[in-house]
């Protein structure tokens, strides 16, 4: 074998695997709707194990078995999963697999193992497989060459819309929700009447997707339009709900949940609402029971007077209650080889037109093998007509022949029959000879050749069989069809809601250790008695409603924001902060504030649009290389993602030392080096940035020198501590000067470790604490 290059050959075997995947395993034919596995599956238990919708039961893995030992050699878990899709009653909107046992359920729970399941097919099954025996489809050898296989089924219905796929094949998807069977049949028959029916005629029969579990699609005829023309979209399905109060009585109301989305498993949404109650994040919301039998009922106990409207619109937005479904209507279509068919992403009228295409053409099939078989019982009944005129002579050159094919050739050539009307003939027995049984071959053949007029006439005439196609579809609407039962309802009209309608307005108070913990109390009195862990201490205590805001700013120039009332509430330790926001390695908090307005001072609205300097309040941003800067709080009112904004871009190895708030009574801030050096610079000369920057010189420091404390210049004593414990009094006019400057050396011999920072005090309201509560 010649040497092949590397990238060649992977390519090659690449696009093998590719075509293997999309052809044979993953996505499903337009005309029968099924993936190979799916066929075989039906095939087999029809086929092989005679499992009929009158049958007995038969393990499962018997089924399995029989599947992959003769069909589909993939490994029997992948066969059987697909058998228990089939069987699912809330996965399938017309399920072909009449499962016993344990076939799993709604909540998620896993089928019971293939050996303690049962399965046959169910009657609707047969209609896609009822005429396999009429040589209306092409087949194949299978895997290994000892039998055949159908390359499709003469499915009867459009079964790939009626109960959808999903499938990943390689490069491509697929994704067809399902339909209701009535609706779609009634397209059919529409498309069949006149065949270039655009896609928004065929939407008047074809409401939308119909999925097994209900639920309530909400999509605008437009959306829908948009996404079957096509082929590709995304639509709206929530979960559906009535409202149950309790007669007579001041108790509580309750709302139940009386569907939910497609593929969502119940207890997901069950726990996910439970969730949210023991987080307090809904306060009207006091419990949560999952009553569900055969039939969804899941009961939300709220609090008397509660809005249900704005309940379930929290839950539609923070729970799987409600959720986008993708629309991909990819499929293989047939090409002119019959064992290979290509991927397509259709629009609905392709689709139905593939599939009545197909039918027409297996019905054309169907009626030709009938009139082939009735011309071959009509030869041999003419052959009998013939020999019942000369009985005596047909007994007399029997009873004179050698053996039976001797007899045979003599009647051939006294009679001029066929072969196969000779063996009818010497097969016959002899009470067929009497008068009665000769009238009733008389008869047989005279229905015999008018039913073959007819199928003559139907293969002569387009029309007829167009009708036949139509009178079929109409049949299996009235035998199998059934009311629609997930609802549309066009766009989404719900009450707007804010997060703060739901939660309690009352004062509480943050506490951040130094370690990083960090946690909500309703009342503290003194924060350094607060319960921390051994070797923490509290570095920022503040208050505010539970609809404010409170900002965490780190080391690395990140601001975290979120609401008082998210911070978990707690009367031990705390939360570790990472928690709340997503931290980079080494990232670490180093200050937090209330965003409260009456902490602030004012109200924190949003920038006025077109202004051409910032607005305060501005808090003062210090770091270790001696740069400092202004920012305003403006932009950072909202609550921020788990990763946070950025407020300050900073240089290679440097970091945030300090995020103050100065108030009325600061006039500058004192910045300390480890060299000993001490600068007071006035609040005025710190430079104000609109956006995240890295500010400029708010002390020069020497290569090696690093800030170690900054303090507000206020109506408190400002302090430093040295290495060797002595403390330093940082009198204001004694070290202040200009921005960018050195400063003042106010220790020799001795360097400077830290500013002392006053003890952290009882978080208070500038305006008192009862102030707008």
């Amino acid at each position: 074998m010649p040497d092949t290059p590397l990238a060649d050959e992977a390519q090659r075997r690449y696009l093998n695997y590719a075509l293997s995947v999309i052809t044979s395993r993953a996505l499903p034919d337009v005309r029968d709707g099924l993936k190979p596995v799916q066929r075989r599956i039906l095939y087999a238990m029809l086929h092989d194990l005679h499992l009929g919708p009158d049958g007995r039961f038969r393990k499962s893995a018997a089924v399995v078995g029989d599947v992959m030992g003769k069909y589909h050699p993939h490994g029997d878990v992948a066969i059987y999963d697909a058998m228990v899709r089939l069987a699912q009653d809330f996965v399938m909107r017309a399920p072909l697999v009449a499962g016993h046992g344990n076939f799993g359920s709604i909540d998620g729970d896993a089928p019971a193992a293939m050996r303690y399941t049962e399965a046959k097919l169910r009657p609707l099954a047969m209609e896609l497989l009822g005429e396999l025996g009429k040589r209306t489809v092409a087949w194949r050898p299978n895997y290994d060459g000892t039998r055949s296989e159908p390359i499709v089924l003469p499915s009867r219905f459009p079964n790939l819309l009626v109960n959808g796929s999903q499938g990943i094949a390689v490069g491509m998807a697929t994704s067809i929700p399902p339909h209701n069977l009535n609706e779609v049949l009634d397209a059919c028959i529409a498309l069949s009447n006149q065949r270039d029916l655009p896609v928004s005629q065929l939407l008047r029969h074809i409401k939308g997707p119909d999925f097994p579990t209900g639920g309530q699609l909400h999509a605008t005829k437009k959306e829908l339009e948009a996404v079957y023309t096509t082929g590709q979209g995304s639509l709206k399905l929530r979960g559906e709900w009535k409202l149950e109060e309790e007669d007579g009585k001041r108790g509580p109301s309750f709302i139940v949940i009386t569907s939910i989305p497609y593929a969502v498993e119940r207890k997901a949404i069950v726990e996910k609402i439970a969730e949210i109650i023991l987080a307090k994040k809904l306060p009207a919301l006091v419990d949560v029971r999952d009553e569900s039998t055969d039939i969804v009922r899941i009961v939300l106990e709220t609090k008397r007077g509660t809005d249900p409207q704005l309940v379930m619109a929290y839950l539609y937005k923070n729970t799987p209650l409600a959720v986008n479904v993708p629309v991909n209507l990819t499929c293989l279509v047939p090409t002119d080889n019959p064992e290979i068919a290509a991927p397509r992403r259709l629009a609905l009228d392709e689709i139905l037109g593939q599939f009545l295409a197909f039918r027409f053409e297996t019905v054309t099939k169907r009626i030709e093998f009938e009139l082939g078989e009735l011309k071959a019982r009509i030869h041999v009944l003419e052959g009998l007509e013939i020999v019942f005129d000369a009985l005596d002579e047909v007994i007399a050159i029997i009873r004179k022949s050698e053996g039976k094919a001797d007899a045979g050739e003599k009647l051939i050539k006294r009679f001029g029959l066929s072969e196969d009307q000779t063996d009818a003939i010497l097969e016959l027995r002899l009470y067929r000879l009497a008068r009665l049984e000769i009238q009733i071959v008389r008869k047989e053949l005279a229905e015999k050749r008018t039913e073959a007029r007819k199928l003559e006439a139907l293969l002569k005439s387009e029309p007829k069989r167009w009708d036949v196609v139509r009178n079929e579809l109409a049949e299996l609407k009235d035998k199998f069809g059934d009311r629609r039962r997930t609802k549309v309802m066009g766009s989404i009209d719900e009450p707007e809601f804010q997060a703060e309608d739901f939660i309690v307005a009352e004062d509480a108070n943050v506490v951040l250790s130094a370690q990083g913990w960090v946690k909500r109390v309703r009342e503290l009195k003194d924060p350094s008695a607060t319960r921390l862990r051994e070797g923490d201490s509290v570095l920022a205590a503040v208050v505010g409603s539970t609809r404010s805001s409170v900002a965490f700013f780190s080391n690395l120039g990140g601001c975290y924001v979120c609401r008082i009332h998210d911070v978990p509430q707690s009367t031990g330790y705390g939360d570790p902060v990472q928690k709340l926001f997503k931290l980079a390695d080494g990232e670490r908090m180093v200050a937090l504030l209330s965003l409260d307005p009456r902490a602030l001072g004012e109200e924190l609205r949003a920038p006025t649009e077109g202004a051409a300097e910032p607005e305060g309040p501005f808090v003062v941003a210090v770091t270790r290389g001696g740069l400092g800067f202004r920012f305003s709080l403006r932009q950072h009112r909202e609550p921020s993602t788990r990763a946070g904004r950025k407020f300050a871009k900073l240089n290679e190895g440097d970091e945030i030392l300090a995020v103050l708030l100065p108030d009325a009574d600061a006039t500058g801030v004192v910045l300390a080096a480890s060299s000993g050096l001490a600068l007071g610079v006035p609040l005025e000369e710190i430079g104000i940035l609109s956006g995240a920057g890295k500010g400029a010189a708010a002390m020069k420091i020497d290569e090696g020198d690093r800030l170690v404390g900054v303090a507000l210049n206020d109506r408190h004593p400002i302090e430093a501590e040295t290495e060797k414990g002595k403390i330093v009094r940082l009198d204001w006019d004694a070290i202040q000067g200009n921005r960018g400057e050195y400063g003042v050396n106010v220790v020799k011999r001795d360097k400077l470790v830290r500013v002392v920072q006053p003890p952290v005090a009882t978080p208070v309201f500038k305006g008192g604490a009862e102030e707008g509560s």
